[in-house]
């Protein structure tokens, strides 16, 4: 499948999603991720129950194997459990958005939660083992690699050049509408595995910022908006696989049920 007529082009082959752009910037939130200049990055779908030591080989095989290999090691790459024939697509203005989308490790952030912190700050241990045996101290990567069963990954890029700082703010923006929509759509602000990555074209207009109040902003908060309801859409409505109605119910999942100890500076 390939879209010919967005600004940022897109296809799709073996379970790998390509969104590709000549000479432009990337910044990535996901594995391996930060900045890098290429044509492409990718959104790859791995199988159920899928586990993986060693992330390089996995991906270069997989990219290879679909015949994306241009010799490169610095492309950005999302993983996810989501059937990218689930994969949608969203412009508006200068920015265009492709999303994947799934809700089998949702990660709940309770606002009066359960758990409670110590007077010196430290927190209850009951708490600290309440979310799949993570504390706050361990490096939640590793074990959160292992599971792309759900997962909400984002690919947006723009035809503007963002000056400093504000490519950085467009990845902000993106979580932010990421999040507003999964909690209207699904309950949930996020799953344990999400990632953004976020492209701006060095050759094209320039603009200095990317909030909610700029254009390139808007368009990336509604571009999000859109692409993820319709994932979620492809993904649940008609089929026998269904939402979690709490952390609980889900396949995987966390809840951030600790409290932090507020201080004044």
């Amino acid at each position: 499948m390939a879209d010919t007529d967005a600004e940022y082009r897109a296809e799709r082959t073996d379970g790998i999603l390509c969104v590709h752009r000549p000479g432009v910037e990337w910044l990535s939130s996901g594995w391996n991720g930060g900045r890098s200049r290429t044509d492409r990055a990718f959104n790859v779908s791995v199988p159920e129950g899928w586990r993986c030591d060693d992330l390089d080989r996995y991906v270069q095989e997989r990219l290879e194997r679909a015949g994306f290999v241009d010799g490169r090691g610095d492309r950005p790459v999302l993983l996810t459990g989501v059937d990218l024939e689930h994969a949608r697509g969203a412009r508006c203005g200068s920015v265009t958005v492709y999303a994947t989308a799934g809700i089998s490790n949702p990660a709940a952030l309770p606002i009066d939660p359960a758990g409670g912190s110590l007077p010196d700050g430290r927190l209850e241990s009951d708490s600290l083992e309440r979310s799949e045996g993570s504390t706050p101290e361990d490096d939640g990567d590793e074990r959160g690699s292992e599971r792309h069963a759900g997962t909400v990954n984002l690919i947006i890029g723009t035809t503007r050049t963002l000056e400093a700082g504000a490519l950085e703010n467009i990845l902000a923006v993106a979580a932010e509408a990421k999040a507003t929509t999964l909690l209207a759509r699904t309950g949930f602000p996020g799953t344990t595995t999400d990632a953004v990555v976020v492209a701006h074209d060095p050759s094209g207009p320039s603009r200095p910022f990317s909030g909610s109040a700029t254009a390139v902003g808007a368009a990336a908060r509604a571009c999000v908006r859109e692409a993820i309801t319709a994932s979620l859409a492809s993904r649940y409505e008609g089929t026998d696989a269904t939402i979690p109605a709490s952390v609980q119910a889900a396949e995987h999942g966390v809840s951030t049920d600790v409290r932090a100890t507020v201080f004044r500076p």
